[in-house]
């Protein structure tokens, strides 16, 4: 029996999928592989590439933390923010990346608090996130190609 996996942020649920073989998660302690019958699990994630294999295709998200759950072949995901590799505008993620890249430089400077700083690092690590995760969509056999 494969799992059925939902994708839930604060805004609405975001994905839901039921004939899910693999589940490949950022977990807090690294990265979880779910297949069908896993023993019931509760944990938090970090800020990674979530993945999902069904029979003949791979969705990937980015995700920026959150929590799962998971109970009888049942997986629910809650997450901060998750994106769909397919949605993720690439000149938008480029954009934030190189805006994170001039806050972490500008953060170097002792007047930056520590917070800056911190919200900075996390602003490159998901901007960096999402562009994995585009570029690894756009390599897949038969996605559409910019300007094509």
């Amino acid at each position: 029996m494969p799992l059925t996996v939902e994708i839930v942020t604060a805004e609405k649920i975001v994905q839901v999928e039921d004939d899910v073989e693999v589940l490949i998660v950022p977990g807090s302690e690294g990265q979880l592989a779910i297949l069908p019958s896993h023993a019931p699990l509760m944990t938090t994630l970090n800020v990674g590439e979530l993945v999902f294999r069904s029979k003949d295709d791979e969705t990937n998200f980015a995700v920026a933390g959150g929590f799962l759950e998971i109970r009888d072949n049942h997986v629910i995901v809650l997450a901060n923010a998750a994106e769909p590799g397919d949605d993720i505008d690439v000149t938008r993620a480029e954009e934030a990346r190189v805006r994170a890249e001039e806050r972490l430089r500008n953060a170097q400077d002792e007047s930056t608090s520590q917070i800056d700083l911190v919200r900075a690092r996390a602003a490159m690590q998901r901007a960096l996130l999402r562009l994995r995760v585009a570029e690894k969509r756009r390599r897949r056999p038969g996605a559409p190609r910019p300007g094509g």
